[in-house]
C-alpha cells in the first residue's frame, strides 16, 4: 500500500524542464531514499509533494485522495538550508511551529519539552538559535519537522552538520518514527546511509527517473558475477577463461564467472584441488557505484 504516488509529473521553469514525466510511489510506513546529483530535480519533486509548487501536469496522491493544501498538516519538511527564525530561543521557536502545524499551547509545549529532553537538549531551551552549533541547529530543525507527529517525514539530508555520535542518534529516531507508523522521505549524497536506512530508492537525473526500486532488487540488477573467496593453502589453478581472478585485497581473492558457470561450479573446483575455503561471498555493486554509473551513463 502507498500513502504517497507521482504520476506523470512535469515541471518547467520558463525554457528549461526541471521534471519529466515523474512517476513513483512510497510505500507506507517505509523508509524511502530520493536520489540524484545537485540539479537533478529533487527539491523540485518535495516541492510538488508539499503543496510549495504546482506541478504543470500530472497528479499526486496522498492517502488515498488527491494532494490539497489540507495534507500540508499531515506532512513534515525538513529542507536541507536551515529555516529558522536565528534570533528566536530555541523553546519558544518550537512552540510557535508546532502551534502553526495545528497543535493546541499545551500540546506544543507538552510535545517540544518531551523532544528537547529526548534528544538530550533540554538545558539549551533558552539558547538563541544563532548561538547554537551546526549539528545542534539540525537537531532543533528535526524537532521541529516531527513534533506534530506527521503521517509523512520528507528529511533533506538530516545529518549535515551532526557527528558519529548525533548521526546515530538521529538515525535512532527516524527508525523509530517509521515503526510508529511514520513514512520517511529520505534525500541525500550519502549513498552509505541510504544502503543501511533505506528500503527503496528513486534515482533522478536531469528532470527524469532513472532507477527505481527495493535496494536489493536494485544491487541485484547491477551485480557483475563476481565472489570473493578467503581461502589456506596454495593458490588454487583456474581456467581462467571460466573463472578470471578479478583481484586480491589482502586474503580475499575476488573471482568473475564467465561462459554460464555457476558459484557450485567454482566451489566444486575449489574443492577438488583441496583449497581450505574460509569465506565465499557473492560482491553486489554499492549504491554509490551504481549511482556514479547510472549518472556517467544518463549524461552521456
Amino acid at each position: 500500500m502507498s500513502i504517497l504516488s507521482l504520476n506523470h509529473i512535469t515541471k518547467t521553469y520558463e525554457h528549461y524542464k526541471a521534471l519529466e514525466d515523474i512517476t513513483f510511489s512510497v510505500p507506507a510506513q517505509s523508509i524511502f531514499g530520493m536520489l540524484g546529483p545537485n540539479g537533478a530535480g529533487k527539491t523540485t519533486t518535495i516541492r510538488i509533494i508539499t503543496n510549495i509548487l504546482a506541478a504543470d501536469s500530472g497528479e499526486v496522491i496522498f492517502d488515498n485522495k488527491a494532494l490539497s493544501r489540507d495534507h500540508i498538516i499531515s506532512m513534515g519538511y525538513m529542507p536541507e538550508e536551515r529555516g529558522m527564525y536565528k534570533k528566536m530561543k530555541v523553546y519558544e521557536q518550537l512552540v510557535y511551529l508546532a502551534k502553526l502545524k495545528g497543535l493546541s499551547g499545551a500540546d506544543a509545549r507538552k510535545r517540544v519539552s518531551y523532544w528537547l529532553e529526548k534528544l538530550d537538549i533540554k538545558t539549551w531551551w533558552n539558547k538563541r538559535i544563532d548561538e547554537l552549533s551546526k549539528g545542534m541547529q539540525q537537531k532543533i530543525q528535526f524537532i521541529a519537522t516531527v513534533v506534530h507527529e506527521p503521517k509523512l517525514i520528507i528529511l533533506d539530508e538530516p545529518f549535515s552538520g551532526l557527528d558519529p555520535v548525533n548521526s546515530e542518534l538521529i538515525k535512532n529516531e527516524i527508525e523509530e518514527l517509521r515503526k510508529n507508523g511514520a513514512t520517511i522521505i529520505f534525500s541525500t549524497h550519502r549513498m552509505e546511509q541510504v544502503e543501511e536506512i533505506c528500503e527503496e530508492i528513486v534515482l533522478v537525473n536531469k528532470g527524469r527517473i532513472v532507477l527505481n526500486g527495493k535496494v536489493k532488487d536494485v544491487k541485484n540488477r547491477f551485480k557483475k558475477n563476481v565472489f570473493s573467496i578467503r581461502y589456506t593453502g596454495a593458490a588454487p589453478s583456474l581456467n581462467e577463461a571460466d573463472f578470471s581472478p578479478e583481484h586480491k585485497n589482502g586474503e580475499e581473492t575476488f573471482i568473475k564467472l564467465n561462459n554460464g558457470k555457476t558459484p557450485n561450479d567454482l566451489l566444486r573446483t575449489l574443492l577438488e584441488q583441496n583449497v581450505t575455503i574460509k569465506g565465499f561471498n557473492e560482491v553486489l555493486p554499492s549504491l554509490n557505484e551504481i549511482f556514479i554509473q547510472q549518472v556517467k551513463t544518463n549524461h552521456e
